[in-house]
């Protein structure tokens, strides 16, 4: 008999939210809790000014997720990637949101991370999103791999299974993508 959080529970589940099956989004975020809230605990370690904080990411990202339609969820790698972009999504909308009420623009809103650059090196979380936009319109694939990276701290191992290439494909786009995006950030 499989247990509760198997890939075969995991993927049964998968299917039916992609069937309209509202219930199993709930019971894939109770199985996968534990890796959706080390997201957002990864993503809010690097953000030094977001109100929110790792119980509340998630909870965004739940709603973030149940507003989603027609996807068809290939795996537990695709649902934490897709998990690690609304959670990004939503402290880029905080960012946003805490930039405009502020009528010189305030506070730096920072992110921080040793896979980018120097160590203690802080970056813009507003401008990392640009460029990796950016990155998207000549590089689709990197930019894919860094956001997974960097975003949902996914490994080299479980990046290549979300985007379906070989481990060595995903050693070569990270290494483009990270150089590019951190000579970028250094202007």
């Amino acid at each position: 008999m499989e247990s509760p959080a198997s890939n075969g529970a995991l993927d049964s589940l998968l299917d039916r939210w992609s069937q309209g099956d509202r219930g199993a989004l709930d019971q894939l975020l109770t199985l996968l809790y534990s890796d959706i809230h080390a997201i957002a605990v990864r993503q809010l370690s690097n953000e030094r000014h977001s109100s929110l904080r790792p119980t509340a990411l998630v909870h965004e990202a739940y709603l973030r997720l149940s507003a989603l339609r027609e996807i068809r969820w290939q795996d537990r790698a695709h649902f934490l990637a897709m998990a690690a972009r609304v959670s990004r999504q939503a402290l880029i909308d905080e960012a946003r949101k805490r930039r405009a009420q502020k009528r010189d623009g305030g506070d730096p809103i920072t992110l921080t991370e040793t896979h980018l650059g120097e160590p203690n090196q802080t970056h813009d979380v507003l401008d990392v999103d640009e460029l990796l936009c950016e990155l998207e319109r000549f590089d689709t694939l990197a930019a894919k791999i860094v956001e997974l990276r960097v975003f949902g701290g996914l490994s080299i191992e479980e990046v290549a299974e979300s985007v379906s290439v070989s481990i060595a494909t995903v050693n070569r786009r990270w290494a483009a993508g990270k150089a590019w995006l951190t000579r970028e950030l250094s202007r």
